[in-house]
């Protein structure tokens, strides 16, 4: 990356109507909505609001497609190879992806130019290897009389999947909604976070580039109370994939279940991060502060209740301190910045009110606390010492808000641990790989990190349990996810 297109890199803005068949579109009655830039507040782009009769379109020409049989019959490898020069074209423009995150959703563009926009082109070039591997299992069956058996099992493609995705990282999470959907011959429809639209659409654009038929991706924007809703509930599809808040996924549930459909639910987490007395701080300490701070906190898998080891504890607070005072905080797709803005007014407006009820209920504010005084949604990365049972460590704040929480025994650390109701994922800091592998079974997560944070790999399954949802999306379990298991019995 050149000092020129890691300073203010000025995106594309992409065709913004509704991808339907092979139709571009405007909504059904012509109501759009505004996007904007969180960190000036001016307006990037002006956006179809899709209805549930846009939906109902998108459905069908998704079933329409599918039922051609012109992805779903396709040879597997010749999936594969599609998904591949996706993958490459994806890379090719990730400036130019990653400048629409930068100025939609407030994501530093650093970041998404070197982490997230690659690991979206890795999870569709993941999922390329496995569009011609995905079979079944064979079984020699005990005889039935005279009658010798042989039985084995099909995975075939669903039909139409619904995808509903998040704002915080859109482009990423498209991926691993449509990469493993598209392997296993799917077709589907995606309403993209109405906050973070833009490098959704983008992406649409590029898998069609790349050789996917149209009608095979259909992208609906608009509200998640109209579109989204429309989409969760509808008849005529096969699944619903959805990642988000657990407040809008029990709203989904019903919607979808009382369906008889498959759902894949990720509902965000209030993660732990144990620090054990043995913890290599000089490595772990920016893993430590990267799992609270990175993306303004704005991660589902966000490590913001930091569990110490009482011999450790001011280490820790004093390295959390050094990382959030050390933030240069401005517009993303400036090259001096590290911490970007918040999405829009209304999570800085939540995010303040946690920050207040921390001080409300005595919590110790170590550093930060405050918004910034500046146009735009800015606030300072914050540090509270306290307890398990505060508000702040008790519920999702999706802002840069750490808590840390003193521990003194192995068994006291898991059980605060533990003590939530989410279940997304864990981080373990130690030097012991004894107290790690003693500590991960006992852990109610989906995935655990032992020193170190970051983004899923797309080989491994990714998702939570409890309030964090249910179902794995990425590696395998992705590809089951995405496809029915048929069992054939075989005599002669």
């Amino acid at each position: 990356m050149t000092e020129a297109t890691a300073t203010r890199y000025e995106p594309t803005i992409p065709d913004v109507s509704l991808r339907i068949g092979s139709t571009r579109r405007a909504a059904t009655g012509g109501a759009t909505y505004v996007s904007s830039n969180p960190a000036d507040e001016s307006v990037v782009a002006e956006l179809p609001a899709g209805t549930a009769a846009d939906v109902d379109d998108a459905v069908a020409a998704a079933r329409e497609t599918f039922e051609s049989g012109i992805w779903s019959d396709l040879p597997g490898a010749e999936r594969g190879r599609i998904l591949s020069r996706a993958a490459d074209l994806i890379e090719a423009d990730a400036e130019n992806l990653a400048a629409l995150e930068s100025v939609e959703m407030g994501k530093l563009f650093v970041d998404s130019v070197n982490g997230d926009i690659p690991a979206t082109a890795g999870t569709f070039r993941h999922f390329a290897g496995w569009a011609d591997k995905i079979v079944g299992q064979t079984s020699v069956l005990p005889s039935y009389g005279p009658q010798q058996r042989f039985g084995y099992t099909l995975r075939q493609p669903l039909g139409v999947v619904g995808a509903i995705t998040p704002w915080n990282n859109p482009a990423v999470i498209a991926g691993w909604k449509l990469a493993p959907a598209l392997a296993a011959g799917n077709t589907a429809v995606i309403k993209p976070a109405e906050d973070a639209s833009l490098s959704t659409i983008r992406l649409a654009e590029l898998l069609v580039e790349a050789g996917v038929p149209e009608g095979v991706l259909n992208v609906v924007t608009g509200l998640g109370e109209k579109a989204g809703a429309a989409l969760a509930g509808h008849e005529g599809i096969d699944k619903i994939s959805f990642t988000g808040s657990a407040r809008v996924g029990r709203t989904i549930q019903p919607r979808a279940g009382d369906k008889f459909r498959k759902m894949t639910l990720e509902l965000g987490g209030k993660s732990p991060q144990l620090v054990f007395a043995d913890a290599n701080l000089d490595e772990s300490m920016p893993w430590i502060a990267m799992g609270n701070f990175y993306h303004q906190g704005q991660v589902c898998a966000a490590g913001t209740r930091v569990l110490v080891h009482e011999s450790r504890v001011d280490e820790v607070i004093a390295g959390l301190v050094a990382a959030a005072e050390a933030a240069v905080i401005g517009d993303p797709r400036d090259a001096s910045s590290t911490m970007g803005t918040i999405v829009n007014r209304k999570q800085l407006d939540t995010i303040e009110r946690y920050i207040d009820a921390g001080k409300s209920e005595n919590a110790e504010l170590i550093t930060g606390g405050n918004v910034v005084d500046r146009a735009g949604y800015f606030v300072e990365p914050t540090v509270f010492r306290g307890h398990n049972d505060l508000t702040i460590a008790r519920e999702e704040i999706f802002g840069p808000v750490a808590t840390v929480i003193p521990f003194s025994t192995t068994d006291e650390a898991v059980q605060i641990a533990n003590d939530t109701k989410y279940g997304l994922n864990a981080m373990i800091h130690t030097s012991s790989l004894s107290t790690a592998h003693a500590v991960i079974p006992r852990l109610r997560v989906g995935m655990v990190w032992v020193n170190g944070w970051g983004v899923p790999e797309p080989g491994l399954p990714w998702g939570g349990r409890e309030a964090s949802g249910y179902g794995r999306e990425l590696g395998q379990s992705g590809i089951h996810a995405n496809t029915e298991e048929k069992t054939v019995h075989l005599a002669f």
